[in-house]
């Protein structure tokens, strides 16, 4: 399911009773549309009169981007009231998911049975569902390396950074072979799009695989070509 901000409302209520003993505080409460976290309790810091830093402006997160479970969802929501509590508290913890946030996660999980983790990363299926799914149109640059891997590249379609990464990795020494390829594969929304000289290192036969109906470019250093 994904969550609503009345669902979301809900379940801070019922489980800040439940869990919290009704301690923690109405907080703003947002919806995210974000690639990289399921749940994030925000906030802001300031350093008082007496040196001490204070937490203050708390916000709550939570990724509508996911069909999530119905449990997982509400473990992410506990999980971050966990972070609440500490936070609105000013409470000190050995790090973001330390002693503290470790010891009252294992006792909402042994006492309500719930299965809260430290960690927030998704799961590889969250993660394909995180990649925008829209067809555009990319210049591809595979790159042989000598060691016998393969590297790709999403290049910005502007002729002067094409040409300057085909001319530059095309002479580094570790690389054996470059070819440029049009495609409008979704596979490659997932790469940064950008002229840096880097490669990312994937599995030949999947991409290869990716760009069985890509246009070839030709490029003789000075000038690309679109080859039917």
């Amino acid at each position: 399911m994904r969550a609503t901000v009345d669902y979301i409302k809900s379940k801070f209520e019922e489980y800040n009773k439940l869990m919290f003993e009704g301690k923690l505080p109405p907080l703003p409460i947002m919806l995210s549309d974000a690639k990289t976290f399921l749940g994030k309790c925000e906030f802001q810091k300031r350093r008082l009169s007496d040196g001490r830093v204070e937490r203050y402006n708390f916000r709550l997160r939570i990724n509508t981007r996911f069909d999530l479970p119905e449990q997982e969802l509400e473990d992410t929501i506990i999980h971050e009231m966990i972070h609440y509590y500490i936070g609105v508290y000013q409470l000190n913890d050995t790090s973001a998911h330390g002693q503290l946030f470790r010891k009252m996660m294992n006792t909402i999980n042994k006492r309500y049975g719930r299965h809260i983790t430290i960690s927030q990363k998704m799961k590889d299926g969250q993660k394909e569902e995180a990649y925008d799914t829209r067809k555009r149109w990319h210049v591809v640059a595979v790159l042989d390396f000598s060691d016998g891997r393969t590297g790709v590249k999403v290049l910005p379609r502007v002729l002067p950074r094409i040409l300057n990464y085909y001319n530059v990795m095309g002479t580094d020494w570790r690389v054996t072979g470059i070819r440029l390829y049009m495609s409008n594969d979704i596979f490659f929304n997932r790469y940064p799009n950008s002229g840096t000289l880097n490669a990312i290192i994937v599995e030949r036969d999947i991409l290869m695989a990716h760009l069985s109906d890509a246009k070839i470019v030709h490029c003789d250093g000075r000038q690309v070509k679109v080859m039917d």
